[in-house]
């Protein structure tokens, strides 16, 4: 496996284990009609993968076996509440490669690059009822701060649960 910064041509590959993972992953949480009609074709069209810079997002591809198994986005806390903090906003790992360290890897590799960012504390947000995300995150030691919020992603209303960690 080898973990490297996306590029504009991985956005349908990237699109593909985003889908995949959500349509895995949230099933039971977000209704089966809406899941069942995402299209990675569509949720590639939205990513910007020009490139590193500071305030916009950077996302970390992992590769396996020749093509993307997973990735993991950084930047910048968007929560004004979090001035200073860094943000995981998104890690996402293609459901057949789940188990096999992809996550841990990019997770690591996340956290290394947020702090060489200059952040010494970093947050990301947690579907709620996803037991599975909560459960790696506390073992990669975040903890809730007891923030939630309510937001459309996607098209669909969530709500979330905010974690938060020492980089």
């Amino acid at each position: 496996m080898a973990i490297r910064t996306a590029q504009p041509a991985d956005a349908l590959a990237v699109a593909r284990v985003h889908v995949r993972s959500w349509q895995a992953a949230y099933r039971g949480l977000l209704p089966a009609a809406y899941l069942d009609g995402l299209r990675a074709e569509d949720r590639a069209a939205t990513y910007d993968l020009s490139g590193v810079n500071s305030e916009k997002p950077c996302t970390l591809v992992a590769e396996a076996d020749g093509s993307i198994a997973g990735f993991a986005t950084t930047m910048p806390a968007r929560d004004p509440e979090l001035a200073g903090f860094g943000e995981l906003c998104a890690l996402y790992v293609d459901p057949d490669q789940w188990g096999k360290g992809i996550g841990l890897a990019l997770i690591q590799t996340a956290r290394a690059r947020l702090a060489a960012m200059g952040f010494a504390q970093a947050a990301l947000w947690v579907l709620d009822g996803n037991l599975r995300a909560e459960r790696f995150y506390r073992n990669d030691g975040w903890v809730s701060d007891g923030a939630r919020r309510t937001i459309p992603i996607w098209g669909v209303t969530v709500n979330e649960s905010r974690y938060t960690r020492s980089l």
